[in-house]
């Protein structure tokens, strides 16, 4: 089994700023796009809290990237060019687990740092390919899937399965350690021994739960397999994902 620590949403130059944690909720903004999207952050029910965030710098109007979705419990996710390869190079597929993370700040504050935001488990993988076709809609989902429509990388491929977005802002969902900043992650003691792609330098480890992650990396994934350690602290997080 694997897990896949996936950074998605507003950042420092996506958006530019931190998505927005609004009455201990956080809540994950689409990045903006200027070509080949049909949703716009009004159509999600987001255009205040965009304007709001980025002051008026991105409207309701402006075209956002609805990637991953969330609809009735399930989740639609894709990915393609050398992400997806990436993915696909480690076996990510049926059974693995996407931790969604991003960048937050509670709103009109300066306290950025990383969290987990939203989870899906893996149930069905799609390879959608370069020009997917027009019934490859996952069913389900009410909007359609950026992935599904326009041109694409030939392994644009999309993942599908039951997930959802976190409820609350819990402190055990905060990646960044606030004594340490922003790219400094307070982790699980079995994760270095475990293996985390693209941080396989001593020199990012700091002791047994500290890792100065990499900047802007797309997919992070760690094969578990059967460490009851490591799949403790998954149901651990996941259940602070699903608290309301």
């Amino acid at each position: 089994m694997k897990i896949i620590f996936s950074r998605k949403g507003f950042d420092s130059k996506s958006g530019r700023r931190p998505s927005p944690i609004i009455d201990g909720v956080p809540i994950s903004l689409p990045i903006p796009l200027d070509r080949g999207s049909e949703t716009t952050y009004a159509d999600l029910g987001l255009a205040e809290i965009v304007e709001a965030t980025t002051k008026g710098r991105i409207t309701g109007q402006n075209m956002c990237h609805h990637d991953p979705m969330f609809e009735n419990g399930r989740c639609a996710f894709g990915q393609v060019d050398a992400a997806q390869g990436h993915l696909a190079k480690n076996g990510v597929g049926i059974g693995d687990v996407f931790l969604f993370f991003g960048l937050f700040a509670d709103m009109g504050e300066r306290n950025r740092h990383h969290r987990f935001f939203g989870y899906m488990t893996v149930e069905e993988t799609i390879h959608l390919g370069k020009q997917p076709e027009p019934g490859s809609q996952p069913q389900g989902f009410s909007r359609r899937h950026p992935h599904t429509r326009g041109t694409w990388g030939n392994n644009n491929t999309l993942y599908i399965g039951p997930g959802d977005m976190a409820r609350t802002a819990h402190d055990m969902l905060r990646l960044s350690r606030p004594e340490l900043g922003l790219c400094y992650w307070r982790v699980p003691a079995w994760l270095q021994s475990a293996g985390l792609t693209y941080h396989s330098k001593a020199a990012r480890w700091q002791g047994v739960d500290t890792l100065n992650v990499v900047g802007r990396g797309q997919e992070f994934v760690c094969d578990i397999g059967d460490r009851e350690d490591a799949h403790q602290w998954l149901d651990g997080i996941l259940t602070a994902l699903k608290s309301a």
